[in-house]
């Protein structure tokens, strides 16, 4: 697969980062980037060698025994390189910079005796939390609204976070929301990631609103690719809290500091982001650890050609037109759900004589009951 044309760099890190990460299948991702293995482990090497890496380091320029000046100025420097930051994830930088670290109210100290804390926010009622107890079994997927670029485009960033590590699987700028533009922002995705067990959305579109016999064309996708797609309950947006907090952390740290001028830049800038936040950013709902440590991609790869259901011999089949969205049995013509306008389905007795269900693999989409009136 070709390197994404914004920037060749950023898919070779992306490439190491993922290679580097503990009991990742080397070889597997070197086929998911379309690159020879031996590429792969030259480009692993310079990577661990701190060659491929081109960001400036954030270590601070320091005597390794630091006097309690050098220990504010280091505090201050993470604070100002991340003014949304709180005490708490200033902390644990410093000491996953290697430093000896304060403690939490001490680096709140310093921060507040430099005019460093901004009024308090209301504070906000505690729910409880779930997460999933593996990578890939639930990613959460969402858009953030739209932010207005000084171009005059509007921007849709696509978002997608692991429930369990809370890694950014990617933040994406887009011109739209529509079903095309997802997939092709998230067919890349799971080349590179695999494939997870279930995506997490709210209703609405692309993905559809979750009641009986709402399907888009996004949803038959993703089933072809055996994934399952979850909806959250209406008017429940706790339900979506991991992804409604990583969209006030987007906000806080790159959205509300610099406006940013076109759709190049945006992307450029979520993905400076990204980084920062997989990689280095401490995370309060992971006992400050970062995201990348509890991450691996996954073990089910992208399909190299889109499977189709698999039906028995001697099922009854029909193929839904294109233009129409309905089978013909039994002299009479049934609808289906659109989305499955040029697929085939099976038509499978129920539990009793005249119920049938009309089924698109092992998945029931519609029923056909020969008693009722028409």
């Amino acid at each position: 697969m070709a390197w994404r044309a914004r920037s060749v760099v950023d898919e070779r890190l992306e490439f190491c980062r993922l290679a580097d990460l503990e009991s990742s299948n080397i070889s597997a991702l070197c086929e998911r980037f379309g690159i020879s293995r031996q590429t792969g482990y030259v480009w692993l090497k310079r990577y661990r060698s701190g060659e491929m890496v081109e960001d400036r380091s954030r270590r601070p320029h320091a005597s390794p025994r630091r006097t309690a000046a050098d220990l504010e100025d280091a505090v201050l420097a993470v604070r100002d390189e991340h003014p949304a930051w709180g005490a708490r994830k200033i902390a644990r930088r410093l000491e996953d910079m290697g430093m000896t670290a304060p403690c939490a109210s001490t680096v709140h100290a310093i921060l507040a005796r430099h005019d460093r804390i901004d009024a308090p926010a209301r504070s906000r009622r505690a729910t409880g939390r779930f997460e999933r107890e593996a990578p890939n079994l639930l990613w959460q997927m969402d858009f953030k609204g739209y932010i207005q670029l000084t171009s005059g485009q509007c921007c849709h960033p696509l978002t997608i976070i692991d429930d369990h590590s809370r890694f950014a699987i990617g933040i994406e700028a887009c011109l739209d929301q529509t079903m095309l533009t997802v997939r092709g922002r998230l067919e890349r995705i799971l080349r590179h990631y695999g494939l997870p067990l279930a995506i997490y959305t709210d209703n609405g579109n692309p993905w559809g609103t979750g009641v009986p016999n709402q399907w888009t064309r996004l949803r038959v996708w993703l089933l072809k690719l055996g994934i399952d797609l979850i909806h959250a309950t209406p008017y429940h947006p706790q339900a979506r809290g991991k992804n409604e907090r990583f969209h006030r952390s987007l906000k806080a740290e790159v959205l509300s500091f610099a406006p940013l001028s076109d759709m190049a830049r945006a992307q450029k800038a979520f993905d400076r982001w990204r980084d920062l936040y997989n990689h280095h950013r401490p995370h309060q709902g992971i006992d400050m650890s970062v995201p990348a440590s509890r991450y691996r991609p996954s073990s089910r790869a992208f399909p190299k050609r889109l499977p189709e259901p698999e039906y028995d011999s001697g099922e009854i089949l029909r193929k839904v037109p294109k233009t129409r969205a309905n089978v013909n049995f039994k002299g009479k013509l049934w609808y289906v759900p659109q989305a499955f306008c040029g697929e085939t389905l099976a038509i499978r007795q129920l539990d009793r004589e005249r119920l049938y269900g009309v089924f698109f693999g092992a998945t029931q989409i519609a029923k056909i009951d020969l008693d009722a009136n028409h």
